[in-house]
């Protein structure tokens, strides 16, 4: 720890110590109000526009309201539904200190007393926290504006003070986090708001809320996450200073904390947002909550007359651009909260800071859906764009290791590479998933991420879950890439490296590799290279590279919706129910003895605290290595297209290369990877240094060839092209009589074509007959 670290640490011990002794003599810490008199602040809404916000609500998400009411309803009766749970029943009177989910009670100690991670002996802390939030309090209130009905916003009311009665600081799990306690103080706003115009909303329920809003932002102000999980934590907590300063300009503090959550915000959205627009903790999860906070803070902002500087705005645009491009995949941990709607808590939910960017940045975003959050916030406003459709590009990240291959044709899908970083600093929230993939078919996910489940637990759920094995990529000896070292922290983290990422007009391909299981008295390098031409297939290929007998599987995870049948050597994965989709995925194995592979049933958890059955397909070999496997993925109509996935070696000694042939009724296709360690192979007449090499066959003429990594390449003694410098790739199609050449060198396209090879299509590939 840095001489700085150790003196803020210090102090908040002291401090927590102290308010822990001025509470058991009855010295409460005290309000003051600002000795000047300020103006007035600016909520997202003023209460002449609440009407309008309720008229929009029953207009264009009346299913919305249905639910707000139906919670509202359970809620009057203590029934709750916390993160994935629910509804829990809390009884009679609320036990604040209850985890109701393993029926635990945390005990009602000093907060620094409470070892929240201690499983025995609290239970699950985010059950207690997140009934602690008191988001429902806001629910309660928005019925209330839905019906005029009393008796919601009078409970709304009676748990408030039931909360204030059973929590008196600093006493208690529910002050063990200041950001907890940012979050109560954002739902205290916002039941402050919306019972302006009740009117039982007296003057002694004001100066109450006041008197709590102050203390919770001195303990924010004093317990800040500066060092202790300085990410989302410290961003909420920012959040919550600069409402608070923002929203109660009556206490005398307001204005300072007002000015540091802001700076805390500015500034840590340029330390903890890649230049690229990644949220740092290798998360989507956790990326849409730091946006959350951002884009709330911005409008807050905005809507008082706050300078907001460009590179705010830039952040906001570049996450908000992730968003969109990423919203069917998922990885990282799902921490199951939300900073609005706790309801929106799954993957599908992740695209709803767009529909707040589309209010915030008309001309560069489109929303999915319309969303509550966004008709309270923006109102007229939120409607404009909404129910656009999202089509994916192929793209990347390149800070985050994020490489997205997307095709329209034949279908919409996409296929997220992991190639980055585990996360931030221990990567407490990241996954062991490198080199992972996850795929989506007609926007919905298809090989999906296993989901996180839980934090805390008795069994080993949260090792399951964030482990390698719970990904689609390899595994070695049933060991993770990165060892664990308790439940928010890893140790021997992966270096992962790519190699190639390039996105044509014909074709894409990927290549790269991690160093997670070099670790080992016999170290092991997993590469893996992913090729996919457009409108076609994906070719996913794992070698394992290093020295000695090693246990090897491949995972691939399918999402719940799923499921997988196998018919020969073949696994066919198909929607459930009766209403089947036009399409389906196929995964085809190629032909090798080596291994087997097999259909199991495993866990995907959708939601924090939920875990459901579903498909994995595992492939498994133990053997010396070097050793590789592929995969090919196919989405199709028909099962009967496939004819066979086969392996070769081609070529003879240190010039071998292995060879992948795919053949259906109407095209062969034959993808070639380098041999190790050779700067120059052959095979019978063909003689290049590519490090990646393809073509297809349709009726014995070629009319697709790729080569990547090439400075040269023969065939039958023809010179398609030679240059000085290894090209980053160059494709050649040909379609009808139409013949197209494109390269980033110029001047090797234009040697191709000098070659004569536009001319003769019918130019031999003499060792396709031996790959067979």
């Amino acid at each position: 720890m840095s001489a700085g670290e150790l003196r803020t640490r210090a102090l908040q011990e002291i401090g927590k110590r102290s308010d822990a002794l001025k509470s058991r003599l009855g010295m409460l810490p005290r309000v003051s109000l600002s000795a000047v008199e300020r103006p007035p602040a600016n909520f997202f809404f003023s209460a002449i526009e609440m009407p309008e916000r309720i008229a929009l609500l029953r207009q264009h998400l009346p299913g919305e309201v249905e639910v707000i009411l139906r919670e509202a309803d359970e809620i009057r009766q203590h029934c709750f539904r916390l993160l994935g749970y629910g509804p829990l029943d809390y009884g009679k009177e609320i036990d604040w200190h209850l985890d109701a989910v393993h029926g635990k009670r945390a005990p009602n100690l000093p907060a620094y007393q409470i070892d929240f991670l201690d499983f025995d002996a609290v239970g699950d802390h985010k059950v207690t926290w997140e009934l602690s939030r008191h988001q429902h309090l806001v629910t309660l209130a928005k019925a209330w504006h839905l019906t005029r009905e009393a008796r919601y916003v009078e409970e709304a009311v009676t748990q408030w003070y039931s909360w204030q009665k059973a929590n008196r600081y600093p006493m208690g799990i529910n002050w063990a986090s200041s950001l907890e306690v940012a979050f109560r103080s954002l739902s205290w706003l916002w039941m402050r708001h919306l019972l302006i115009d009740w009117p039982g909303f007296s003057s002694a329920l004001r100066d109450d809320l006041l008197r709590a809003l102050a203390l919770n932002a001195r303990h924010i102000d004093r317990y800040r996450s500066t060092y202790f999980s300085p990410n989302t934590h410290l961003l909420g907590e920012g959040l919550a200073l600069f409402f608070i300063g923002v929203l109660c300009p009556d206490l005398r503090e307001a204005e300072r904390w007002k000015l540091q959550g802001w700076t805390i915000l500015l500034h840590e959205s340029q330390r903890q947002v890649l230049p690229d627009g990644v949220y740092f903790e290798q998360s989507l999860y956790y990326h849409v909550y730091a946006l959350d906070f951002f884009v709330h803070a911005h409008f807050l902002a905005a809507r008082n007359g706050i300078a907001i500087p460009s590179a705010f705005d830039d952040v906001l645009r570049k996450m908000l651009t992730v968003v969109q491009v990423l919203s069917q995949a998922n990885f990282g941990d799902d921490d199951g909260g939300r900073l609005f709607n706790p309801r929106r808590n799954r993957a599908e939910h992740m695209t709803d800071p767009l529909a707040l960017g589309t209010a915030l940045y008309p001309d560069r975003f489109s929303a999915p859906e319309l969303t509550e959050e966004a008709i309270w916030l923006f109102g007229r406003d939120a409607i404009r764009k909404a129910t656009a459709t999202i089509d994916p590009h192929s793209c990347s990240f390149p800070d985050a290791g994020l490489y997205l291959i997307a095709d329209l044709n034949p279908i919409p899908q996409q296929l997220l590479i992991d190639a980055g970083p585990q996360g931030a600093g221990r990567c407490g929230h990241g996954h062991a998933d490198a080199l992972n993939v996850s795929l989506s078919l007609h926007r919905r996910p298809c090989l999906v991420d296993s989901g996180t489940c839980a934090y805390i637990a008795r069994d080993n759920v949260r090792q399951q879950f964030r482990g390698t094995r719970a990904h689609n990529t390899l595994a070695v000896d049933g060991l993770d890439q990165a060892e664990p070292a308790g439940p928010f922290a890893w140790t021997a983290l992966p270096d992962v490296k790519m190699e190639t990422w390039i996105s044509a007009q014909t074709f894409s391909f990927f290549a790269g590799y991690h160093i997670g299981y070099e670790r080992f008295p016999q170290p092991v390098r997993h590469r893996r290279f992913i090729f996919h031409p457009h409108g076609g297939f994906w070719l996913v290929r794992d070698l394992a590279e290093g020295t000695g007998s090693h246990l090897l599987e491949t995972s691939w995870h399918f999402a719940p919706d799923l499921e997988v049948t196998k018919q020969g050597n073949i696994f066919v994965a198909s929607p459930t129910g009766k209403k089947r989709q036009p399409k389906q995925l196929m995964l085809v194995p190629a032909d090798d003895p080596r291994w087997t592979c097999e259909v199991v049933s495993e866990f995907i958890s959708p939601a924090y605290g939920v875990k459901v059955p579903a498909p994995v397909v595992r492939c498994a070999t133990r053997m010396q290595l070097p050793v590789d496997h592929a995969m090919l993925l196919i989405p199709v109509n028909d099962a009967e297209a496939f004819h066979r996935h086969h392996r070769a070696e081609i070529g003879s000694g240190t010039t071998c290369a292995t060879a992948y042939l795919y053949e259906t009724s109407a095209t062969t296709h034959v993808a070639i990877f380098k041999p190790a360690d050779c700067p120059v192979w052959n095979v019978d007449a063909l003689t290049t240094n590519a490090d990646f090499l393809y073509y297809s066959l349709s009726e014995s003429i070629l009319t697709h060839l790729v080569v990547c990594g090439a400075s040269s390449l023969h065939i039958n003694g023809v010179p398609l092209f030679s240059c000085d410098m290894p090209l980053q790739y160059l494709e050649w199609t040909r379609q009808n009589a139409e013949q197209r050449v494109s390269s980033p060198d110029e001047a090797a396209a234009r040697a191709v074509v000098a070659s004569g090879l536009l001319i003769d299509p019918t130019i031999q590939f003499p060792f396709t007959q031996r790959i067979r």
